[in-house]
């Protein structure tokens, strides 16, 4: 298993927006994450200068946004998708895609689902309930 620093997270966002400035060849991961980069433009000042995030690691308040940390969700929800693991997750979120007709807002509410898992598998020291976090997706395609 890959298993990124922080820091490495940090410099990942970073080169993948510096290189689609550039318009320079790309990996497929970072093609990838461009796509959601392009989609985000409000954290892309954020990923302009790579030692100023580098240097602001631990300093924001835990309440405020981090960037680093959404484009990963995006990224690690398109992985989940690609490979339908875990099982049923990839038709879940192809559901909530089309019921909100936007898989961009989909991901979001993902991430709600995703996040909570995984604080709830934290909170009580036992594994993640993929189960769990695909009925939660699930019921998010099927509600108003």
């Amino acid at each position: 298993m890959f298993n990124p620093s922080q820091a490495d997270v940090r410099r990942f966002f970073c080169t993948v927006y510096a290189k689609s400035l550039q318009q320079l060849p790309m990996e497929a991961l970072e093609t990838l994450a461009s796509h959601w980069i392009a989609l985000h433009p409000e954290v892309q000042a954020d990923l302009a200068d790579l030692d100023a995030a580098l240097a602001r690691m631990g300093t924001t308040p835990e309440t405020a946004p981090n960037p680093f940390l959404h484009l990963s969700m995006h990224l690690s929800i398109s992985e989940q998708c690609s490979i339908d693991q875990p099982p049923g997750i990839r038709q879940a979120v192809e559901l909530l895609s089309a019921r909100r007709q936007d898989l961009h807002a989909a991901h979001h509410e993902v991430m709600e689902c995703l996040g909570q898992m995984l604080w709830q598998s934290q909170r009580s020291g036992r594994p993640p309930d993929a189960q769990a976090y695909i009925e939660q997706v699930r019921q998010r395609a099927t509600r108003d």
